[in-house]
């Protein structure tokens, strides 16, 4: 099957110059855009194209390095702007080999509409072009959108990207801690292992019988892995944390009126749930209006 390239297109509210500057001058291109850690630009011959290098930490003292040549630009009708790319690498481990693209800006009445499209070779044959239709191409599209959005939040409302992708991060670190939490609770104490002390607190509610009981742990124990498949599927993740924030302390109350013994064992419900209702308060209010892939139009 033939490749689609990576296409990603935004309207930006900001001045022509002030769009180019950022997406064109090494030290501010590199705060914004995921795909890259560094740039610099090395010594230019007169009449030449701009040759550059890059590198993007990938973790663990690793690191990608590679090469690019801006092919110059050229400005179109309309005062549209062209900014052409060639690049690649040699190491071992990158999903990219080489590849070409642009950058395009096309101004409008009030904005300007930046937009990219880039392909590229893939290392590992047809192993290698595997991974990269399942894995790394839909990845890499991902962050230049989300980088696009990052981009157009600085310029339209000053928030650095620096700020923006420490609020993103944090905000889904939250969710998969979450989202641990809750398929793990309901998994290992309830389903699997059925914790005698589960069933003791559903029978000091109410005299249950044992069936009734077990019954309830286990539809329990359901509810809370179905909450948890919440947290990676539900996008609005404000609603969430908001009725975390409701539903903490009084699971907290309930776990101490039926066993106030709790109170003085290790890792006890009154020092857990607090901790995790102050996670949720802090992960509501980083959460407002993150930058976000879904913003961009992917498809020409």
């Amino acid at each position: 099957m033939k490749r689609k390239p990576v296409y990603v297109e935004i309207d930006i509210n900001a001045p022509m110059d002030e769009l180019w500057k950022a997406t064109q001058t090494p030290h501010l291109h590199e705060q914004w855009d995921l795909r890259f850690s560094s740039i610099t630009y090395l010594p230019k011959e007169e009449n030449e194209p701009q040759h550059f290098s890059y590198k993007r930490n990938i973790g663990f003292g690793q690191s990608i390095e590679g090469w690019g040549i801006t092919s110059g630009s050229h400005e179109g009708k309309n005062g549209a702007k062209t900014s052409s790319l060639h690049f690649g690498t040699d190491n071992a481990i990158s999903p990219i080999k080489e590849g070409k693209g642009y950058w395009k800006y096309v101004p409008k009445e009030n904005s300007v509409t930046f937009l990219t499209q880039y392909d590229y070779d893939v290392p590992f044959g047809k192993l290698g072009r595997i991974l990269d239709r399942l894995l790394f191409r839909p990845l890499i599209g991902w962050g230049t959108a989300l980088s696009f959005d990052v981009l157009k939040r600085w310029l339209e409302n000053g928030e650095t990207p620096y700020s923006q992708y420490l609020r993103f991060f944090v905000c889904w670190f939250i969710t998969c801690l979450f989202c641990f939490i809750w398929i793990y609770h309901g998994l290992i104490p309830k389903l699997i292992y059925m914790h005698p002390d589960e069933v003791l607190m559903v029978k000091n509610l109410s005299p249950f019988s044992d069936d009734m009981a077990f019954s309830i742990v286990k539809t329990t124990g359901i509810l809370e892995v179905i909450f948890g498949l919440f947290w990676l599927l539900y996008k609005k993740k404000r609603n969430l944390l908001r009725l975390q924030i409701i539903v903490f302390p009084l699971l907290t109350i309930t776990a101490i009126f039926v066993n106030p013994d709790a109170l003085f064992h290790p890792f006890n419900p009154l020092t857990f749930n607090i901790s995790l209702l102050f996670i949720s308060f802090v992960g509501f209010f980083m959460s407002k209006d993150l930058p976000s892939a879904t913003t961009c139009k992917r498809k020409r």
